[in-house]
């Protein structure tokens, strides 16, 4: 098809981020990291709520602020170094002091690049605790109504599923492995003292090689470089760490198909057991010369398929 004739949506009508990718958020398959992915999403989130007429929400002096509390994303076309990107949002569904969000990123030719999904609360900066939204909300909620376009509905993940009960002690009763131990630092956190939200799709991304290195072993062939990609994703935000505590992810693989994992990550506070966040991801191994997916054999899939932890789920 000719150039000329692609027609993509049109964008959402609240301008949010826009920028472009830098060589240092790119990971080994020679794109943007996730983490980064999602980084553009929670500025995108406070763009969001200047929109709603949440003036400085994401500031220490702040009345009342956005939390995300679940994030859908579907990663349609990979981002790669010097990409330019531009993100639009509008409100899908607004309740009396929760709504749903849709923050739209596209590339420079209107081709969506990534689509997040964001079920955030209103909260009191503080104490977080939810309250109705003002009339001035209210009213640009009806200035910013929007339909979830189609290349950000769900396709693999089932996003009406609720929380699974994430602990330690439960992820050793599923036998999940620990894959990842890091601390929170005072640099990612935000000005209240707490984890961004990109940061626990990013103690994943660091963890992840240390369960999946057997799989994109078995997938690659002679003169493969295998790398990986989540093409969707499904976060839910249980607490927020602060600078100094401990997080420790683990996960397990949930379904092998026939080029994609369900992949399941638990993020857990190892001094109390409880639950951080969980991430459902669906990921690809992938050839980074010709970016073509990987079709592991029958054979490989059955080596690997002692990774799957029966019953684990997000």
């Amino acid at each position: 098809m000719p150039a000329s004739s692609v027609s993509y949506p049109a964008p959402l009508p609240a301008p949010l981020y826009q920028g472009s990718v830098n060589v240092w958020e790119c990971d080994d398959g020679g794109h943007l990291n996730i983490r980064f992915h999602f980084e553009r999403a929670f500025v995108g989130l406070a763009h969001m709520a200047r929109a709603l007429e949440l003036p400085r929400a994401y500031t220490e002096s702040a009345g009342s602020t956005l939390i995300a509390q679940e994030v859908h994303a579907r990663f349609i076309k990979e981002a790669r170094p010097g990409a330019p990107l531009v993100m639009h949002g509008g409100v899908v569904d607004l309740g009396e002091s929760d709504a749903t969000l849709c923050l739209d990123m596209r590339h420079h030719d209107g081709a969506p690049g990534t689509a997040f999904t964001v079920k955030v609360r209103h909260v009191e900066t503080r104490g977080l605790r939810s309250f109705p939204w003002s009339s001035r909300t209210k009213a640009a909620a009806k200035r910013l109504k929007c339909k979830l376009p189609d290349h950000a509905k769900p396709r693999s993940i089932d996003v009406d599923l609720p929380p699974a009960d994430a602990s330690i002690a439960n992820a050793a009763a599923l036998g999940a492995k620990r894959i990842g131990g890091a601390i929170v630092y005072p640099d990612q956190c935000d000005a209240l003292g707490r984890l961004r939200g990109e940061h626990f799709p990013g103690r994943i991304s660091d963890s992840v090689p240390n369960l999946l290195a057997p799989w994109r072993q078995a997938a690659a062939g002679d003169g493969v470089q295998p790398a990986g990609a989540v093409v969707e994703a499904r976060l839910i935000v249980r607490k927020f760490p602060r600078a100094g505590e401990l997080i420790e992810v683990h996960s397990g693989i949930a379904e092998i198909g026939e080029k994609t994992l369900r992949i399941v990550h638990w993020i857990l506070d190892p001094e109390t057991g409880a639950a951080w966040a969980s991430m459902e991801a669906v990921a690809l191994t992938f050839d980074v010369k010709t970016r073509k997916a990987l079709t592991p054999s029958p054979e490989a899939r059955e080596r690997v398929a002692k990774l799957v932890v029966p019953g684990l789920r997000a």
